[in-house]
């Protein structure tokens, strides 16, 4: 059915509306862009044209525009001002009008594109590789004893290499970055390193430690040994104790023999016999048919009169957590020496919440009553029903799936509230001096605001890195999500830029509902300024960990083509998860250019 003059008319007008808009705001907000850098001149511009244009309802517009066959500006974002006036000139020509040629004073249709292209291989490096998309590996801390790991990550398709200043230290990082140079030059490629500073996350804090005592119990390995309890004997000076291991005086290990029954009362003050099964020239194998909790300097009696009783030697404390239910309470403290554990009758029932530290501390002045509050990426959910001086309470509405455990340095969410915590602090500060000297690329953790960015790229130029060094800025908060344009503008001073979605942090903050929507408009903006995007947090988990994917996992993969960078966390199975990514973005590049779907020819 032809369009109507009327319609085309309509269409007209409503591209006039739209590119005036544009043109306006672009006169309001000239001085935003005076203090970027050259290179991101016309970007800064085009993301300004994008916001403006974003302030218009589109959805008529973009109906009519699928019937005339023409683009619905849905992938014209790089251009944006560009693709509206061509629209406009096609629309006038079919109502017959005279157009006025106009010098072009915006990038035309295919520019973004190529610019964003540009922008990805000045802060990755340009690729080799059959494919447009770049991986990312965060680097375990084996990486920098265990050179093998490292060089097959490189032979695999790791193209960027993350090191997270929140773990380790300098001479663990720069074991790792210096295999992993190593390794690219074995491979003649580039790999560049990216370096996260840990910045301000707001955490628990330790809870005491608990009693030095090591639970042994059933094993479920197999059928054959199912329902029995295996407790290993070392010597005392054996470093490392395996979570079998129990170490004693090796000259009293020595005299023990297969058949032996050895006494013994447990932590729990429960009476034990457990028998010699097996004897090997450092360790000697106990079995148990019951479970036993056995803690440092517990006496083991062997039942042969002639053999004395020996003490087991010192076990290493245990980390304590706090067992949390639905409807129980928990006291968020200012102090971590407040800490305590929940208090229990003989039946079971709470008599006294638990309490842990928090870290920054001051975080409790900022909370109020009816605040949602998350812990451990949002696997313990509650809402806060009291605040105090010295902390608050919050009641539980989620704990896992039934119950969960509470441990320390797990993360806290508090979605709906600025706390006002953001910007460099003083670790991330001295982190950067090393990261300058030794990295690529700095990946700016819990930026918020523009004064966040000016607080880096400030330390960037006194370190004298501001024009070299590569900044990737991780959007993992709502406030941050709020205020994506000014960060971005701000942002544009440094010379290599790109933004990370760290889907894991945001997801909460923004809520999971809300999620793809916040994801699309941050791949949108950022295409818009031509800034590349790492698509970030849990891409092939179970195969980097369990080396087997999920079904999600792959359909996850199909998305992750809008980003410029995907990156894998560590795990067992990683050299398989780098492989797989790299051999499917490689199939994937063929009929996806970012959100265009292409058409290849099909084979059957």
């Amino acid at each position: 059915m032809p369009v109507a003059q009327e319609q085309l008319q309509e269409m007209s007008t409503q591209l006039s509306e739209v590119i005036q808009l544009i043109q306006t705001q672009e006169a309001e907000f000239v001085s935003k862009v005076e203090s970027v850098c050259p290179i991101y001149k016309q970007s800064a511009e085009n993301l300004l044209h994008y916001v403006a244009f974003r302030g218009f309802d589109a959805r008529t517009l973009q109906k009519q525009l699928k019937q005339l066959g023409l683009t619905r500006l849905a992938n014209a974002e790089g251009n944006i001002l560009g693709s509206l006036m061509n629209l406009k000139f096609m629309v006038d020509q079919l109502l017959g009008k005279q157009i006025l040629a106009e010098e072009n004073q915006f990038l035309t249709i295919g520019e973004g594109k190529t610019t964003l292209r540009k922008h990805t291989d000045q802060l990755f490096g340009a690729s080799a590789k059959a494919r447009r998309v770049r991986i990312m590996v965060t680097q375990p801390t084996e990486s920098a004893t265990h050179y093998d790991l490292v060089l097959g990550m490189v032979k695999n398709g790791m193209d960027c290499a993350r090191v997270n200043c929140a773990h380790d230290g300098p001479e663990v990082w720069k074991a790792i970055i210096d295999n992993v140079r190593r390794a690219a030059e074995e491979c003649n490629t580039t790999v560049k390193i990216a370096m996260d500073l840990a910045g301000p996350k707001i955490r628990t804090e330790k809870l005491p430690e608990g009693p030095l005592v090591k639970k042994f119990r059933t094993s479920k390995k197999g059928p054959e040994s199912r329902g029995m309890v295996f407790i290993t004997l070392v010597p005392k000076d054996k470093p490392n104790l395996g979570p079998d291991e129990l170490p004693v005086s090796k000259k009293w290990m020595d005299k023990l023999r297969v058949g032996d029954d050895i006494r013994l009362l447990d932590h729990r003050g429960r009476s034990r016999k457990v028998k010699v099964v097996q004897k090997e020239k450092n360790t000697v194998l106990l079995l148990s048919p019951k479970s036993v909790h056995i803690s440092s300097g517990t006496l083991l009696t062997p039942s042969r009169k002639k053999m004395k009783a020996s003490k087991v030697g010192s076990l290493p404390s245990t980390e304590q957590s706090i067992v949390l239910r639905e409807g129980d309470y928990l006291m968020v403290v200012r102090n971590a020496t407040d800490s305590a554990l929940p208090v229990f009758d003989a039946n079971g029932n709470l008599l006294e919440p638990g309490s842990i530290g928090c870290q920054p501390p001051e975080i409790v002045d900022k909370m109020k009553v009816g605040t949602p509050i998350l812990f451990d990426d949002g696997k313990i959910e509650g809402v806060i029903t009291e605040t105090q001086t010295n902390g608050f309470k919050v009641e539980i509405k989620r704990a896992g799936e039934g119950t969960a455990k509470l441990k320390g340095e797990k993360g806290i969410n508090v979605p709906t509230l600025d706390l006002g915590i953001s910007g460099l602090t003083d670790k991330d500060k001295s982190d950067l001096e090393f990261v300058a000297q030794h990295a690529d690329i700095v990946n700016f953790s819990y930026v918020n605001t523009e004064a966040d960015v000016e607080g880096l790229l400030q330390e960037l130029d006194r370190l004298g890195v501001k024009n070299s060094l590569g900044v990737i800025l991780k959007i993992e908060t709502q406030t941050a999500y709020k205020n994506l344009i000014g960060i971005l503008i701000s942002a544009m001073q440094a010379k290599h830029l790109g933004v990370m979605i760290a889907r894991g942090d945001l997801a909460l903050e923004v809520g999971w509902k809300d999620m793809a929507t916040v994801q699309e408009g941050i791949l949108s903006f950022c295409s818009a300024a031509h800034i590349p995007v790492v698509w970030a947090t849990q891409v092939l988990e179970g195969l980097a960990k369990k080396g087997m994917p999920s079904r999600s996992e792959i359909t996850d993969i199909a998305s992750s083509v809008q980003a410029e960078c995907v990156m894998l966390n560590k795990g067992p199975h990683i050299h398989k998860a780098i492989s797989f990514l790299d051999e499917v973005l490689e199939n994937i590049d063929g009929s996806h250019d970012k959100k265009e779907v292409l058409l290849p020819k099909m084979e059957w």
